[in-house]
């Protein structure tokens, strides 16, 4: 399982969909920090799934597309990404 525990956001840039830039966490073969795009290659290539723990429960991060842009999100954000937002800053 690879568990997203931190995420790097753009400084003041308000549209959710285009502020998290890397992700990072742990997973059976140690820790990770990768690009939102590398992730979101994982994913739809089916190579790795990716989770973050929401108030206690396991919840998978999936691809969603906005005007033709894709981006992260967690199955339980409905339509905003909030869950990856909400993450802390993934420390250098």
């Amino acid at each position: 399982m690879n568990l997203v525990t931190c995420a790097t956001k753009k400084g003041n840039n308000y549209d959710p969909y285009e502020r998290i830039t890397d992700l990072g966490g742990h997973s059976t073969k140690g820790n990770f920090h990768m690009t939102s795009e590398d992730m979101i290659r994982d994913i739809e290539s089916g190579k790795y799934s990716y989770w973050v723990n929401v108030g206690g429960k396991t919840v998978e991060i999936i691809v969603a597309t906005r005007n033709g842009r894709k981006y992260l999100k967690t199955t339980t954000d409905g339509y905003e990404p909030n869950n990856l937002l909400a993450l802390g800053d993934c420390k250098s």
